[in-house]
């Protein structure tokens, strides 16, 4: 546990962090971009995230754009595919 770059230690310090900790989505890790190399294109808000991505929820510093979180209404269908009603 705690190896993988996939997985994170859940912070739990009220119910709020923990619920936002779930809705969190990541570019990063095996499969994806590295900090690196990932240029602007990809930092930037595309038209596809609309009512799935928040675009304003997004760390500063090198992972800017890299980490985002659902938006309000947004779910993971058993498929995998984010759904927006």
């Amino acid at each position: 546990f705690g190896t993988s770059q996939l997985s994170q230690f859940m912070d739990q310090n009220n119910p709020l962090s923990g619920l936002t900790h779930k809705r969190r989505l990541s570019a990063l890790g095996p499969g994806g971009l590295s900090r690196e190399r990932a240029g602007l294109e990809v930092r930037d808000v595309h038209p596809s995230h609309y009512g799935r991505m928040c675009p304003i929820e997004t760390p500063e510093g090198p992972n800017i754009g890299l980490i985002g979180s659902l938006s309000v209404y947004a779910r993971v269908n058993p498929f995998g595919f984010i759904e927006t009603p």
